[in-house]
């Protein structure tokens, strides 16, 4: 038998019948991840964003807005920006060096749909050495060739430095940007939330393992096999489902 991601695909993405009927359940799924990100510890205070594209306007984009804890964002909480950063639907604040950086990620890749990043502990930590995780486990091979490290601008403080910001990203659906954390993208907002827990989790594993010694890397080859399976989108997006089964049984109030 041929593994390949068909033989996890335990439930198929939703079809909608309208635009209205998909941004309904897109931004639910937003709001789940935030939820996620904010019981996972990912991000306090006012930092911390997830940008989804709009399906009908897609160069309008939703995001939580800052002074909500993302472990409390609902439907309710998410505003809509257009073009030029302003807020359109909804009420609150957005971050603006956030909305600075994803906009510029969606401006250049318009396959991307959805933008994460969160100032989670060890994504953190790991960005600081500058350097691109390893494939020293099954997890970690999904990013195999798959992200890209951004040491410059190590600020972004306008348009501009955002666009060099964005071209440093390239194709790739992650990234690390150096002392400051990751960013994950995705054609849905739960492929990249997905991302996002697990490059996470593998800058954890990859933190302890260095501090024990020297891990061992796993073969290109398998390596890269291992990504084009389990680093697929639809993979993705069928691992976050647990994630949102969770979630919406816990915090049905998410959806309010």
């Amino acid at each position: 038998m041929q593994i390949g991601v068909q033989n996890f695909a335990t439930r198929a993405p939703p079809l909608f019948e309208s635009r209205e009927a998909e941004r309904a359940h897109s931004l639910q799924r937003l709001a789940a991840a935030c939820r996620i990100f904010g019981r996972r510890g990912f991000s306090d205070g006012l930092l911390g964003h997830v940008t989804l594209r709009d399906p009908e306007l897609p160069d309008h984009f939703w995001v939580n807005p800052v002074g909500i804890a993302m472990h409390q964002v609902k439907v309710s909480h998410l505003v809509q920006v257009d073009p030029q950063g302003q807020v359109v639907r909804g009420s609150g604040m957005v971050n603006p060096v956030g909305l600075l950086l994803h906009t510029a990620v969606h401006r250049a890749r318009p396959e991307v749909n959805a933008v994460c990043h969160a100032h989670a502990l060890h994504a953190s930590t790991w960005s600081s050495f500058e350097r691109r995780l390893d494939p020293i486990t099954q997890d970690a091979c999904i990013f195999f060739e798959n992200q890209a490290l951004i040491l410059a601008p190590r600020v972004v403080r306008d348009a501009e430095t955002a666009r060099r910001f964005a071209e440093g990203f390239g194709q790739h659906r992650m990234a690390i940007h150096g002392g400051h954390g990751i960013f994950t993208t995705g054609q849905t907002i739960d492929e990249a939330a997905w991302w996002f827990v697990l490059m996470n989790r593998c800058c954890e594993a990859q933190l302890l393992a260095e501090a024990a010694g020297t891990p061992t890397q796993w073969p290109p080859e398998d390596a890269r096999w291992l990504a084009s399976v389990l680093g697929s989108p639809t993979f993705g997006w069928l691992s976050f489902q647990t994630l949102w089964d969770e979630i919406i049984r816990s915090d049905p109030d998410l959806v309010d």
